[in-house]
């Protein structure tokens, strides 16, 4: 068969013509620029018209904002390769694109606009992309990625439950941990494919030595038991089986870890990296088990998983991807790692002030740290996400995701 051709005849705006250049761009300058209104926020030092308390603001914003536009992006750029299909851009992409926006809006104002329209408004994006997912896959008859559109559905079922459990119980409590839990299984559905994939590519041009293992049983029986797991957690988070079924779960991803190799990659920061944000997974697993003991605060164990296992990961993909798919070198700049290295250091302490230890200036440092990072992001791949390419075409291994 004749190569698939990798994009349709398209003379717009470059940033239009791939997913990945709007999502990853708008998620980094999210991610980056509202916890710098949030500080202030939740400090009391600045007013924002949202209906949401400040803590359920920066988490559904966190959730459903920037992580939604992260995995908007890897989803449109994922899918084309997946399927044989062409990607969404131009018109299409831009219609996404305004809905994400016009959903930051409405929740930044729906204390003038009132939350039921707001709630409106900010599904539309969540309900557009799954739409466009599930034509390109079923399309393209790649059946066995409809589980993505599964989890798209109940990322929108649990933002519209954020709203509705915000508006009528004064606090998004189990929304919040059921938007976590989804957001936790594509982590581990994908990264456990990507993971192993990219650190197998590069270790098997260095030689002999372990291999990271591939998807198989084990990965299932994980994932299988990671959703019963946290399907106790988001209804049941302070019972003792469910610390028990959380404890289990911590091991049981600590060894799949331990299984990819990660040790061998230290010399590649763009594989090192998804190593150490997977890490982030397990000890999120463990915090939240000893929270469901009363040994800890639960923020502990949600900010590992939250600012770690996702900020990490949303750090790794993108950098790696944005290089990849604009034929560039993937090769980790000073600022690539400068990002990393931040992201790292403002996950520690926001861990450590949700443990308690000087919890006031750590969560300062947390979420400077954590912004700067995104920031540091945005500003060395703007001229990559939104300039033209600089090959002829992405490297293979980008074009694994």
């Amino acid at each position: 068969m004749a190569p698939i051709p990798r994009l349709r005849a398209y003379d717009g705006p470059p940033i239009l013509s791939y997913g990945f250049r709007p999502f990853f761009l708008l998620a980094a300058l999210q991610a980056g620029l509202m916890i710098l209104v949030w500080l202030p926020f939740v400090g009391g030092h600045l007013s924002v018209p949202t209906a949401f308390d400040p803590v359920d603001w920066h988490i559904h914003e966190m959730l459903f904002g920037y992580q939604a536009a992260a995995v908007a992006g890897f989803l449109l750029t994922a899918i084309p390769n997946w399927t044989g299909r062409l990607p969404v851009q131009g018109t299409p992409l831009l219609v996404l694109v305004l809905a994400w926006l016009g959903g930051r809006a409405a929740v930044s104002v729906s204390g003038l606009i009132g939350w039921p329209l707001a709630m409106l408004i900010d599904s539309l994006f969540l309900l557009l992309l799954a739409a466009a997912a599930a034509r390109e896959i079923v399309a393209g008859r790649n059946w066995r990625n409809l589980k993505v559109v599964v989890l798209l559905l109940l990322l929108l079922t649990a933002n519209l439950a954020f709203h509705l459990e915000a508006a009528l119980m004064g606090g998004a409590m189990v929304s919040r941990r059921f938007a976590i839990a989804v957001v936790l299984v594509l982590i581990g559905l994908i990264g456990g494919r990507i993971v192993p994939s990219f650190s197998r590519n590069w270790l098997s041009q260095r030689g002999k030595g372990r291999m990271p293992r591939a998807f198989g049983s084990y990965d299932k029986a994980v994932l299988a038991i990671t959703v019963m797991t946290l399907g106790l957690w988001v209804g049941l988070p302070d019972s003792l089986t469910t610390g028990a079924a959380l404890t289990l779960a911590a091991l049981l991803h600590l060894v799949r870890l331990a299984r990819w190799a990660g040790d061998r990659t230290w010399r590649n920061p763009l594989l090192a990296i998804l190593h150490v944000g997977y890490l982030f997974v397990p000890l999120g697993f463990a915090l939240t088990a000893a929270a469901s003991f009363g040994l800890v605060a639960p923020a502990a164990g949600a900010h590992a998983w939250t600012a770690g296992a996702f900020g990490t990961m949303t750090l790794a993909v993108m950098s790696r991807a944005s290089l990849g798919h604009t034929g560039r070198p993937l090769i980790a700049t000073a600022a690539t790692q400068l990002s990393y290295a931040l992201i790292v250091i403002g996950t520690v302490a926001r861990i450590c002030s949700g443990l308690g230890h000087g919890s006031s200036a750590l969560l300062h440092v947390a979420g400077l740290s954590w912004s700067l990072a995104f920031l540091v992001f945005a500003a060395a791949y703007w001229r990559v996400l939104t300039g033209m390419r600089a090959g002829p075409k992405a490297s293979p291994a980008a074009r694994q995701t």
